[in-house]
């Protein structure tokens, strides 16, 4: 527990997936954790077993859709609980449905939650981060932030989005002693594609094969926390699916002739 002791973690979309994994992990290794998402009854149920094992976590609901609110909202974390040193953006909705029949309010939706609200916060939190002279950004993408796959174009371009953003983030500040850890999981077994939204804003409702059949979000959290640890800039997190990434280097022609013919759902 040393090396997480007295340290505030903040995770957002705590309440299920990969962010409520992360969230129990970091609890169980003496963190501070600030649990967030919108529904305060599912973070309340997160929250629940970690306070009976004795664990410093605070509930603190914010929606990342309204962006204009997440700065009052960090200010009162940090004034209440503490200077937060590392935020895990965790928090998002995802899409399946092809460009050609996703409504552009679709694509500002998936685009105001991934990107502007991930982004609201950072900045909300970025200059006290600055002034202290540490900081780690924990911001979880996909491998859909390094390429693209069809179904997917309004969450692909939110992912990719956050990747230049942070790496320029990472650049500008990192004489400033923060770090950025760039998370970009495969096929992790949460809900994400039941919520995923399709073209006309309504949830998609079923499981996706390979996102069913995929690695653990617990197994997935044990990954980011190492890579947190050794501060590493960027973590490919799964089994097959994350040679994609590396095709991509090597011959991004090839890998655009296996995305177009597999199966995605």
């Amino acid at each position: 527990m040393g090396r997480w002791k007295n340290q505030i973690v903040w995770v957002t979309g705590a309440s299920s997936g990969i962010g409520k994994a992360c969230a129990e992990a970091w609890a169980r290794k003496g963190a501070t954790v600030v649990l967030s998402s919108r529904k305060q009854a599912s973070l309340d149920e997160v929250a629940a077993p970690l306070h009976s094992e004795g664990c410093d976590v605070h509930v603190v609901t914010l929606d990342l859709a309204d962006a204009d609110s997440l700065a009052g909202i960090a200010a009162r974390v940090e004034a209440e609980i503490g200077a937060v040193d590392v935020v895990v953006h965790c928090g998002g909705i995802s899409q399946r449905s092809k460009a050609i029949e996703t409504s552009l309010d679709v694509d500002r939706r998936v685009m105001e939650i991934d990107y502007f609200g991930t982004l609201a916060l950072t900045k909300a939190l970025l200059p006290g981060m600055v002034k202290r002279g540490r900081g780690h950004f924990v911001v979880v993408t996909s491998l859909m932030g390094l390429f693209s796959s069809p179904l997917r174009s309004g969450y692909c371009g939110a992912k990719h989005a956050l990747h230049g953003f942070f790496e320029s983030l990472r650049a500008e500040h990192h004489d400033d002693g923060l770090r950025v850890t760039m998370v970009c999981p495969g096929f992790i077994r949460t809900n994400i594609s039941l919520n995923a939204v399709v073209g006309d804003g309504s949830q998609q409702g079923t499981m996706d094969a390979k996102t069913g059949a995929g690695m653990t979000a617990d197994q997935c959290a044990a990954r980011m926390i190492r890579a947190v640890e050794h501060n590493k800039a960027q973590v490919l997190i799964g089994r097959y699916e994350v040679l994609a990434a590396y095709i991509k280097r090597l011959s991004p022609a090839l890998l655009r002739r296996i995305v177009r013919k597999a199966a995605v759902t």
